[in-house]
């Protein structure tokens, strides 16, 4: 390794966070449903581009714009990567490293719920495998209870009330402060609040996609029904992988996520979705936005979508995807209507 190499590891290791990161007025926040807990519109995930084969360097930098700019929420999972557990180790290096003194400042979250170790015990919605992986990610991140731990998606072969027992009793343990769930649609998010009522357990989100494109939540009443309970929705891929950007309305990329991802194929980009894109760009632009811009406002139109979740390759993405605006007029919803129903 050469001296400047080496030099700007040591710099990036001493990097302090912004003092003036909350009096730039990047972000706004939002309480997760009725409860006091509150997350920026904006939430950083580490999905991908936190794994084994991404540059560390890369990740500091992200996490630094993310936080200097107020973005305090920061989405993993067991089995976020790749490898499965990479991107907490990676995120707990960097709490150790630069944030030390910042936890306090910082909302965290994991989940499990997909595969993550072989046999038995490694996948689905067991108290022991709900354990066991929580106690798993903490030594990865180094922490000694996140903010929220969500169960990443239903499992059909556990009761829901052992799920949710399980849940009650990781908060009960100091391990968790928050539980949320994912990917439970309107029925499987009703049995779990029924229960969580009874046990009094601080159920605060239900993290699901939703995008321009994608309408699950408000077509199964999943997104009323969280507004009657309480509860929040965290909404994660708002630009649905991408689609909702500039990225692909010339073409695919060679480096873009349609050339290299197995979750979003070269088929979905058909001739009545790029009209959709286009006019939907059209939209954006009268009101001074990019079309990721307008897709990440719309998806905030209303409090009952507390946060979105973004991915990043850079933290030109990042400081992007913070200029948010989702004041729309009457007329402009009507008109992205129009758009996303027109054939």
């Amino acid at each position: 390794m050469d001296d400047f190499t080496l030099g700007n590891m040591m710099r990036n290791k001493e990097r302090i966070p912004d003092p003036m990161r909350y009096k730039k007025g990047l972000v706004n926040y939002r309480r997760a449903g009725k409860s006091g807990l509150k997350l920026p519109e904006i939430s950083l995930g580490l999905w991908h581009n936190f794994g084994s084969f991404d540059s560390f360097e890369n990740m500091r930098d992200m996490v630094f714009t993310a936080f200097d700019s107020g973005v305090c929420h920061f989405d993993l999972a067991n089995n976020y990567g790749p490898r499965n557990g990479a991107a907490e180790e990676n995120f707990g290096k960097l709490l150790r490293e630069n944030f030390r003194g910042y936890r306090d400042e910082m909302c965290i979250s994991t989940k499990a719920g997909f595969g993550m170790w072989k046999g038995p015990y490694g996948d689905g919605g067991s108290k022991k495998y709900l354990v066991a992986s929580l106690d798993q990610s903490l030594s990865r991140l180094g922490l000694d209870y996140v903010d929220i731990f969500y169960h990443h998606r239903p499992d059909p072969n556990t009761p829901i009330e052992e799920t949710c027992y399980a849940l009650h009793g990781i908060v009960a343990a100091g391990k968790a402060l928050y539980i949320g769930i994912s990917n439970y649609n309107r029925e499987q998010s009703e049995a779990a609040v029924k229960i969580f009522r009874e046990l009094k357990t601080p159920f605060v989100l239900n993290q699901f996609c939703y995008n321009l494109l994608d309408r699950r939540i408000e077509e199964s009443g999943l997104k009323d029904y969280a507004a009657e309970a309480g509860f929040g929705i965290i909404a994660y891929s708002p630009l649905a992988q991408g689609l909702l950007s500039d990225r692909y309305l010339c073409g695919i990329p060679a480096d873009s996520r349609m050339r290299k991802s197995f979750t979003l194929k070269e088929e979905r980009l058909t001739p009545v979705l790029l009209k959709k894109l286009f006019a939907l760009k059209a939209i954006a632009e009268r009101r001074g936005q990019t079309l990721a811009e307008l897709a990440l406002s719309w998806a905030l139109k209303d409090n009952v979508v507390t946060s979105v979740i973004v991915g990043a390759s850079s933290s030109a993405q990042i400081r992007e995807n913070l200029k948010v605006n989702p004041a729309f007029t009457d007329e402009e919803l009507e008109e992205i209507e129009r758009v996303c129903k027109s054939e």
